[in-house]
């Protein structure tokens, strides 16, 4: 009989615990290690809408990249949105483990799965451990150099769509072929892709003012800012594998495809150019 414990083994040994940031809560939130488990689903947020999944396709376990209870709390009371999620898992017999920053370091981890989805390959850390070997975010090359604005549109086909969609930040003819990623929320990394001398980096999150000040330095590298949640979404394919090589076809493993991004819709507007103010 497969259980949930073994499920925790594999993923564990694939992302260990200690790789994991000290404010993060990584591992097993709720559910008995001991249940039979026949079915998985892995996705990225633990949310109603994954919830509501696992509990319509029979999985006893959820594997999740962001936490749901990142925060300390009290008590987790059913008439709560998050102690809600807990309640019905409780009483559908899910288990909800995460794997978040521990993931973002491993190897591979979340970045890997990123830079593979855009085709960057020769990847090492972009801010390594002391080991050399794990740390967040990656830095690789594409196969030969291509203009960015093509770039562009290389990392918008290989994610799945958001509303935000993509955007990017560069001269579109600048040629690209040493590629900065890092899944998830990104930008405390642009020093450090700048001073690797990359061509472009693709991360999520970007705020206004740290963009901005970050081109304006002569040769930084060009900016592409994807989804959080799409960012993020082709480690489950990752996560998954590591379960089926693991778990020896025992069970059955979903990769969520409900977008968990929580921006619906977008405003066309008027088209926007560059202005100069007097």
């Amino acid at each position: 009989m497969t259980t949930v414990a073994d499920a925790i083994a594999a993923l564990e040994a694939a992302y260990p615990p200690e790789l994991a940031e000290s404010w993060d809560a990584v591992g097993l939130v709720c559910g008995d290690p001991g249940e039979e488990l026949n079915r998985v689903l892995v996705c990225v947020d633990p949310v109603a809408e994954t919830v509501d999944e696992a509990i319509e396709t029979g999985a006893q376990l959820i594997v999740a990249h962001h936490p749901l209870l990142l925060r300390g709390v009290h008590g987790v009371p059913a008439d709560t949105p998050k102690g809600g999620l807990v309640h019905r898992m409780v009483r559908g017999g899910v288990a909800l483990f995460c794997a978040h920053t521990n993931a973002d370091s491993a190897d591979p981890g979340v970045s890997d799965a990123l830079a593979a989805a855009i085709g960057v390959t020769g990847l090492t850390p972009l801010a390594p451990t002391p080991d050399g070997r794990t740390g967040i975010g990656r830095v690789g090359t594409l196969p030969e150099a291509e203009p960015f604005a093509v770039f562009v549109e290389r990392v918008a086909r290989a994610l799945p769509a958001t509303e935000g969609g993509v955007r990017a930040a560069g001269e579109a003819n600048r040629p690209i072929r040493t590629v900065a990623v890092s899944g998830g929320a990104g930008d405390s990394y642009l020093s450090t892709a700048a001073a690797l001398g990359v061509d472009a980096y693709v991360t999520a999150d970007l705020r206004h003012h740290t963009a901005g000040e970050h081109l304006a330095v002569p040769g930084a590298p060009a900016l592409v800012d994807v989804a959080h949640w799409a960012s993020e979404w082709p480690w489950c394919e990752q996560a998954a594998g590591v379960l089926r090589a693991a778990l020896g076809g025992t069970v059955v493993i979903d990769v969520s495809t409900r977008r968990t991004d929580p921006w619906t819709c977008q405003a066309a507007g008027a088209p926007t150019t560059r202005r100069t103010t007097r």
